[in-house]
């Protein structure tokens, strides 16, 4: 652990640089999805809080305890959150609302991975004296687990949403409602 912590210390300015925004972002991101009426300025912030998340996650990768493993994890699905965020983006300046917020959605999932790699650490570090894996070890599998469930859970859910609405013709109240005709000329563009 006094390993972990060094490499935290070292790079304090860059953690807190990814910390700070990265929770600035969590919480901006209930009131944006969660809310009905958007607030053009959260958007804005939620955003912009998400590019710097993104952007100090590549840096940290440069440091990373997992070695080239928890650097590969990172790389795909921070690229895969940026890619997500930068195309809510696009479809914001659109006017497209419901595939916005779906992209939205998917860039939350993938940036809540983090939290879902602390209890497979968890489990790690408990059966480290059977496994004998050390953190160095294990950071980069742990990551790759957390990520990935994350992604296919969130898919999953999107697309349970978007099948529902494409067998019920009426109208939808869901968070994903799309209009008949959007989807056909997106089906067929």
């Amino acid at each position: 652990m006094a390993a972990i912590d060094a490499t935290f210390s070292s790079h304090a300015v860059l953690t807190a640089m990814h910390i700070i925004p990265a929770a600035l972002f969590v919480v901006l991101a209930a009131v944006v999805l969660l809310r009905r009426t958007g607030s053009k300025w959260v958007e804005r912030l939620f955003f912009s809080f998400g590019a710097m998340t993104g952007a100090t996650a590549y840096a940290m990768s440069f440091h990373p305890v997992g070695g080239w493993v928890e650097r590969s994890a990172v790389l795909v699905f921070n690229t895969g959150f940026l890619f997500s965020l930068g195309r809510a983006y696009w479809l914001r300046l659109r006017g497209e609302a419901a595939r916005k917020r779906e992209w939205m959605t998917r860039a939350v999932g993938i940036l809540l991975g983090i939290a879902t790699t602390r209890p497979v650490m968890g489990v790690f570090f408990a059966t480290s004296a059977r496994t004998h894996l050390g953190p160095s070890q294990f950071f980069g599998i742990a990551f790759w687990i957390g990520f990935s469930i994350n992604s296919v859970v969130i898919e999953l859910w999107l697309h349970s949403k978007r099948r529902a609405q494409l067998h019920n013709p009426g109208p939808y109240l869901g968070s994903l409602a799309v209009s008949r005709d959007e989807h056909h000329h997106n089906v067929h563009a």
